[in-house]
C-alpha cells in the first residue's frame, strides 16, 4: 500500500514539474533596453521601477520583463540587444535615446518601441512611442479650429528637432500661414522676431501718427498724442496666433522678445508645445494666457504620487511613458491570444492609458492628448 501512495505520489511531483516546466516556457519576454550605468542610469533606475508598478497592476505571471543596459551608447545597445534576441525575446520597449536605434534594424525579428519622439528615419522594426510633434500639432490644430483662429504662424528654433517639427505640420495637416526659423542666440533673436511682427515699420507709424497730429489742427489732439506716447507701436500684425517649437529659457527668449515688440498674449494667442507641466512657466505673468498640448495631468500627478509613496523617490518623467507601454504591449499581446508575431503592432486600434489614448496601425503609434493653458498661474484643462 505504502509503495502504491509512493508511485501516485511522485506520479503527482512528476506532473507538478512538468506544468511549471510548461509554465515557465510560455512566460512572454518583454525586453527593456534602458541606461542603467552612466550620467543617465538615474532615467534607466526611474523607468525599472515604473515598468515594476505596471507589472504589479497587470498581475500576470506570464508576463516577464527583462532589464539590459544599453550604457547610453549605440555600440552597448547593440550587444544588449544581441543578448535579448539570445533570450528569444521578440517584443523590446526601449532604448530611451534616439541616437542608440543606430544599429537596431540588425535584429528583424525583434520590435523596438523606444521612448523617443522622433520619426523621421526609423527602421522597419522600430516604433517611436514619444509624444512626437504630429500627435502634438494635431492637438494643436483642434484648439486653432474650435476657436476659428485662422492665421496662424510658427516659429521653430534652428536646432536638431526642426525637422520633426516640419514633419510633424506636414502629418496633422495643420494650416499655417507663414513658418519661420529662428537662431535662439538671444541678440539675433530678437532682430528676427522684431522683422516677423514688423517692429520696426510698427514703431515709424506711431512717431508718423504723433508728428502729424501735432501738425494737425484736431481739437482733441492733446489727448490723442498723450495717449500714442503710451504706446511702443502703432498698426496691427497680419497673423492672429504664434505657435512656439520651443522649451525651457528659450522659450521664454521667445516670449520676452514678442512682449518687446508689443505682441501680447491677451491679443494674439501664444501657443507652444507640450511643456511637461514646467512649473518654472507659472511665474511667466506677462507671457499668459499660454496654451500647449500635453498628456494628462491628473493621471501624471497620481502616478508620481503612487511612485513616491512606493519608492520615496520622484519619477523621471519618461517612466510614466515606460508604465504605460508596458499595459500597451499587454493589451495587444491580449487581444492577440498571448502570441507574439509581427501583426500585433500592425493592426489598427486603440488603447487608453494614463498618459492618454494611444492609437496604434502600420506599426506607428501616435497620442490623442489633452489641452492646457496656463494663466493666473495655474495650469487649467481646456479639452
Amino acid at each position: 500500500m505504502i509503495k502504491i501512495i509512493k508511485i501516485i505520489l511522485l506520479f503527482f511531483l512528476t506532473l507538478l514539474a512538468s506544468a511549471q516546466s510548461i509554465e515557465a516556457d510560455e512566460k512572454i519576454k518583454i525586453g527593456l533596453l534602458i541606461p542603467l550605468s552612466g550620467k543617465d542610469a538615474y532615467i534607466g533606475q526611474s523607468i525599472i521601477k515604473a515598468t515594476q508598478l505596471a507589472i504589479n497592476k497587470i498581475n500576470n505571471s506570464s508576463i516577464e520583463i527583462v532589464p539590459k543596459d544599453t550604457k547610453s551608447n549605440p555600440e552597448s545597445t547593440s550587444r544588449a540587444a544581441k543578448e535579448l534576441e539570445q533570450l528569444g525575446v521578440k517584443i523590446v520597449i526601449g532604448p530611451v535615446f534616439n541616437e542608440n536605434l543606430m544599429y537596431l534594424d540588425e535584429f528583424k525579428d525583434i520590435t523596438f518601441i523606444s521612448l523617443t519622439n522622433k520619426i523621421i528615419g526609423n527602421k522597419k522594426n522600430i516604433i517611436s512611442a514619444g509624444i512626437n510633434a504630429s500627435s502634438q500639432l494635431r492637438t494643436i490644430k483642434k484648439f486653432l479650429e474650435l476657436n476659428e483662429i485662422n492665421k496662424t504662424i510658427l516659429l521653430i528654433p534652428d536646432v536638431n528637432y526642426k525637422d520633426e517639427v516640419k514633419k510633424g505640420v506636414s502629418n496633422s495637416k495643420i494650416k499655417i500661414f507663414k513658418s519661420y526659423i529662428y537662431d535662439s542666440e538671444p541678440t539675433k533673436l530678437t532682430k528676427q522676431i522684431e522683422k516677423i511682427t514688423d517692429y520696426p515699420k510698427r514703431k515709424q507709424n506711431l512717431i508718423d501718427e504723433i508728428i502729424r497730429l501735432e501738425k494737425s489742427d484736431e481739437a482733441n489732439k492733446d489727448r490723442l498724442i498723450e495717449r500714442l506716447n503710451k504706446l511702443d507701436t502703432l498698426g496691427d500684425v497680419k497673423f492672429d496666433s504664434i505657435i512656439i517649437a520651443d522649451f525651457n529659457e528659450s522659450l521664454k527668449s521667445v516670449t520676452t522678445s514678442l512682449l518687446y515688440t508689443d505682441i501680447f498674449p491677451n491679443e494674439k494667442y501664444f501657443i507652444t508645445l507640450n511643456q511637461w507641466f514646467d512649473k518654472s512657466l507659472l511665474n511667466e505673468t506677462s507671457s499668459q494666457p499660454m496654451y500647449f498640448p500635453s498628456i494628462n495631468k491628473k493621471n501624471y500627478e497620481n502616478f508620481k504620487t503612487e511612485y513616491f509613496e512606493k519608492f520615496g523617490q520622484h519619477p523621471n518623467q519618461l517612466s510614466f511613458l515606460s508604465f504605460d507601454l508596458v499595459g500597451l504591449v499587454y493589451y495587444l499581446l491580449f487581444k492577440n491570444d498571448l502570441v507574439v508575431n509581427e501583426t500585433i503592432f500592425t493592426k489598427k486600434t486603440m488603447f487608453k492609458g494614463k498618459i492618454g489614448t494611444f492609437e496604434i496601425k502600420d506599426s506607428k503609434i501616435s497620442h490623442v492628448l489633452n489641452f492646457y493653458k496656463i494663466e493666473n498661474k495655474t495650469f487649467k484643462k481646456i479639452f
